[in-house]
């Protein structure tokens, strides 16, 4: 097993054994954000993960929930100053979400507008169909340095990515964005010292069964592939990211 890998997204309490699951990243030595989709979620994770070394727990209200579970920002505020990690959070336009996305907006500027007066938080964020929404918030509510973003599998354009790379924000990317050309080649482009790694299990797979945080190494195989160099100079910057992330939002 590979240790020192990173996987900035992954929803280990959606595996079948949560606490079997932050133990396996704890033995298996990898840094895993565990992001939770309600803030009701997020104190048994981070129950489970401050007993740990290599497990973080990030407060969330996913989009795709807004539209039952918006009256559930007032919990998430309040749990708030208990952690610096946050997510997953976001914009998500698909057509089974739209109808809230006015909703999802005022969530998202009250989680941005919170974070930036805290200055320290890492937001790990969800901007599906919706990039330019997502970084016009982020320029509006939280600019760097108030707080640092870390885009989840973005799929905007080369365009979009270079203005997120501007608002100082982070990438985190999986195996299956970089199985799509176009994809990749956005990718590519990113700034390697801007790159995290992620896994986003258990709703990715690999090899026909859900994705688990070490599995990550398959995106680091992908990211050496695409810059032409080794998986263990992909892991070293990876890391080397991280701590720079951790240390400038300190």
């Amino acid at each position: 097993m590979r240790s020192g890998l990173v996987d900035f997204h992954c929803h280990l309490d959606l595996y079948p054994d949560h606490a079997a699951a932050v133990e396996r990243c704890e033995r298996d030595g990898v840094f895993t954000l565990t992001v939770t989709t309600t803030p009701k979620a997020w104190l048994r994770n981070h129950e489970l993960a401050s007993a740990t070394r290599h497990v973080r727990a990030a407060l969330g209200l996913h989009p795709q929930l807004v539209a039952e579970r918006a009256h559930e920002i007032g919990l998430w505020e309040e749990l708030l100053p208990r952690t610096r990690y946050v997510g997953e959070v976001g914009l998500d336009a698909g057509p089974r979400f739209y109808k809230s996305f006015e909703t999802q907006k005022e969530v998202f500027a009250r989680v941005l507008t919170l974070c930036a007066a805290a200055r320290n938080k890492i937001v790990t964020t969800h901007s599906v169909r919706a990039t330019k929404a997502v970084l016009d918030m982020i320029e509006q509510h939280m600019p760097p340095p108030r707080g640092r973003v870390v885009l989840h599998w973005f799929t905007g354009t080369a365009a979009e990515a270079k203005r997120a790379v501007d608002l100082g924000c982070y990438f985190s990317v999986n195996a299956e964005m970089l199985a799509n050309e176009k994809r990749a080649a956005i990718t590519k482009a990113l700034p390697l010292d801007r790159v995290l790694t992620e896994t986003d299990g258990p709703f990715t797979q690999i090899d026909a069964r859900p994705a688990v945080p070490s599995d990550v190494w398959v995106a680091v195989q992908g990211l050496a592939r695409l810059h032409g160099t080794s998986p263990a100079n992909i892991a070293g910057t990876v890391t080397q990211n991280l701590k720079s992330l951790l240390a400038e939002q300190g």
